[in-house]
C-alpha cells in the first residue's frame, strides 16, 4: 500500500522527529528556536513533545497496522493536486493531512499556518534525504489556491464557512472548531488522574484533542485532580499563560463567578464545552447516563472523549483512555473522516 521507498523514508523520518538522530529533529535547539520565535507557545519542550508523538506514529510497526486499514486503490493512479491549508495551534498539527497525501500518490500543494511554518518545511526537507521523489511531491506556498483540484483544510467555525463557499466547486475536507472532554466516574486511581491531566494541560489546552471540560460525579473531591496535577505547575511561568490565566481569574471574580483555584487552573462549573486557557469546565451528574447524553447531544463539537484506563463506552465519538489524547495513532483522524478514502475517492 505504502511504496518501500517512501515508508522507508518515513521510517527514517520517524527517527528524525524523535531526535534519534545527533542534534537533528527534535534535538535540533536552533530549529526549536526559530519554531518559538514564530510562536510564543511552541516551546522547546512543547514542540519536542509533538515533534516525538509524530516520531513515534512512523515507527515500521506503526505503519504496518496503518496500512492493514487502508482502503484499497493506494497509492492512486492518476495523480491529482489536492490543496491543503494547515492548522497552526500546535507543532505539526497539520501533518497527518501531509502524511496521507505523500501516501495517497497524489501532488500536495500545502499551505503552513503562519504560527507553524517552521516544522513541516524542516520535516519534508529531512524526508527528502531518504525519499526524495515523494517529498517532491509536496510543495509549501503562499500563494492563494486556484487552481486545486480538492482541498484539506482546517481552521476556525468563519473560515470552515469560508473555505466551504470558496472551494464548493472542488471535493473537500472542511474541519472547524472542535473540543474534547471527559467523563470520570469516581472509580479513578492516582495514575488515572496523573494520565488525565496530560490531555488537560499538554500544549497548554490549545488543541481540539485537549480535554477542555469535565463530568464529574457529584460529589467528587476536586482536590484529588490538583494533587495528581501538581507536577503541572510551571505552566504558571510562561507569560502567554499565566496572562489567560490571570485575565480569566479577574473577569470571573468581578462577575461573581464562583470558582476553585490552584496557582495555575481555574476551574469553574459552566455549561460550555471550550475552555479558556488556563481554566477547566466542570458539569456534575447524578447518573452517569446524563454526561454520556450532553456527550451525544454535542457530538458534532467533539473531537474524543477521555475515560479511564479499561471502560468500555459506547458513543458517537472515540472513547480513549486517559493520557492518549495527544498521541494519535495516523489513523485517528480528525473529525472521524478518513482522510485516505477521502483521496483514493478522487481517482
Amino acid at each position: 500500500m505504502i511504496s518501500n521507498t517512501l515508508k522507508q523514508g518515513l521510517v527514517h523520518l520517524g527517527a528524525w522527529l524523535r531526535g534519534e538522530v545527533p542534534e537533528e529533529g527534535a534535538n535540533n535547539a536552533a530549529l526549536l528556536r526559530m519554531a518559538e520565535a514564530r510562536n510564543g507557545w511552541f516551546t522547546a519542550d512543547n514542540v519536542r513533545a509533538a515533534m516525538r508523538a509524530h516520531g513515534e506514529a512512523l515507527r515500521a510497526e506503526v505503519l504496518a497496522d496503518w496500512e492493514r486499514r487502508m482502503p484499497a486503490g493506494l497509492p492512486v493512479e492518476a495523480p491529482r493536486k489536492v490543496g491543503m491549508v494547515l492548522a497552526g495551534n500546535l507543532p505539526m498539527v497539520g501533518w497527518n493531512d501531509v502524511l496521507c497525501v505523500l501516501i495517497s500518490g497524489h501532488l500536495g500543494q500545502a499551505k503552513c499556518a503562519t504560527d507553524d511554518a517552521v516544522l513541516i518545511p524542516a520535516a519534508l526537507d529531512a524526508l527528502r534525504r531518504w525519499a526524495p521523489e515523494d517529498a517532491a511531491r509536496i510543495t509549501l506556498s503562499d500563494a492563494r489556491m486556484t487552481d486545486v483540484d480538492a482541498l484539506i483544510a482546517t481552521g476556525s467555525g468563519n473560515t470552515a464557512r469560508h473555505f466551504d463557499h470558496y472551494f464548493k466547486h472542488v471535493p473537500r475536507i472542511i474541519r472547524g472548531n472542535r473540543t474534547s472532554v471527559a467523563v470520570l466516574d469516581g472509580l479513578e486511581t492516582e495514575a488515572d488522574l496523573k494520565a488525565l491531566g496530560s490531555d488537560v494541560f499538554a500544549h497548554y489546552g490549545l488543541g481540539c484533542r485537549s480535554t477542555t471540560k469535565l463530568f464529574l460525579p457529584r460529589g467528587f473531591d476536586l482536590d484529588r485532580l490538583f494533587g495528581a496535577w501538581v507536577e503541572w505547575g510551571d505552566l504558571a511561568l510562561n507569560n502567554k499563560y499565566a496572562n489567560n490565566y490571570d485575565y480569566h481569574k479577574a473577569l470571573w471574580l468581578l462577575n461573581r463567578e464562583s470558582l476553585i483555584e490552584n496557582g495555575f487552573l481555574l476551574v469553574k462549573e459552566d455549561a460550555g464545552w471550550t475552555s479558556p486557557v488556563g481554566t477547566l469546565f466542570v458539569a456534575y451528574f447524578d447518573d452517569e447516563a446524563e454526561a454520556w447524553e450532553a456527550v451525544r447531544s454535542n457530538a458534532e463539537g467533539l473531537q474524543c472523549v477521555g475515560v479511564r484506563q479499561g471502560r468500555k463506552v459506547d458513543a458517537p465519538v472515540p472513547v480513549i483512555a486517559f493520557g492518549k489524547a495527544q498521541c494519535p495513532m495516523p489513523w485517528d483522524y480528525a473529525d472521524g473522516r478518513d482522510t485516505l478514502a477521502f483521496l483514493v475517492g478522487l481517482s
